[in-house]
């Protein structure tokens, strides 16, 4: 049932149909990422890459679950908690998850998840080692689901936003080590090339809607 704008009181600016990307650093990081971090580059070892949206990095299959260990699973958990919360319906989840290693050079491709409610992603390392130099690029690409319908009659005239900042079509997020990101799987996303000497590792999620 569609909702009426609240128009009771001053009129205001508000943000309608807004895309929810939900970001925080996860709490039990220090408990399990090193756990985490030891399984990842212990998998990449023995097992081949898998060839999704991936360029030049390695992937695994979506079987993380399997041999991720305890701390895995708690990462899982805690993903279902969270879409628990910014999901209406009482339903259960089932999860997917595999792990990324990127080294320098390695980007991912424009994509979605079709077939997900929500996607994770988790940043074991960020590969940065602190440093704040903005060249080492690798950011975290989402791309505005109504383009390129907003820039096809007037591709100079942007939207100003009420704290007066400009509408862009695509938003970068640079990764943080023990940052965990939540967001619809039909945002399109990509990770700009790394360009640092460090590797980087992040663990992805997506979670499918089933019967509670």
């Amino acid at each position: 049932m569609a909702e009426p704008l609240a128009l009771v009181g001053e009129p205001r600016d508000r943000a309608v149909f807004a895309t929810p990307v939900l970001a925080e650093i996860w709490l039990d990081a220090a408990r399990h990422t090193a756990a985490l971090k030891a399984a990842i580059l212990s998998r990449a070892t023995v097992a081949g890459s898998v060839a999704k949206s991936n360029v030049h990095g390695w992937q695994s299959d979506v079987d993380m679950a399997g041999w991720g260990g305890p701390a895995a699973a708690a990462l899982i958990a805690h993903a279902t908690a969270r879409a628990d919360r910014y999901t209406t319906a009482p339903i259960g989840w089932d999860a997917e998850m595999w792990a990324n290693v990127s080294r320098r050079g390695a980007s991912n491709q424009t994509h979605a998840h079709p077939g997900s409610i929500w996607s994770m992603v988790y940043y074991v390392d960020d590969g940065y080692a602190g440093s704040p130099d903005k060249a080492l690029a690798g950011e975290l690409s989402f791309l505005d689901p109504r383009f390129p319908a907003v820039r096809m009659a007037a591709p100079d005239l942007r939207y100003r936003s009420p704290d007066g900042s400009l509408d862009n079509q695509e938003v970068w997020l640079r990764p943080r080590t023990g940052l965990f990101l939540m967001f619809p799987s039909w945002l399109m996303h990509g990770v700009r090339p790394y360009h640092g000497a460090g590797t980087r590792i992040s663990i992805a999620i997506n979670l499918m809607a089933r019967d509670a």
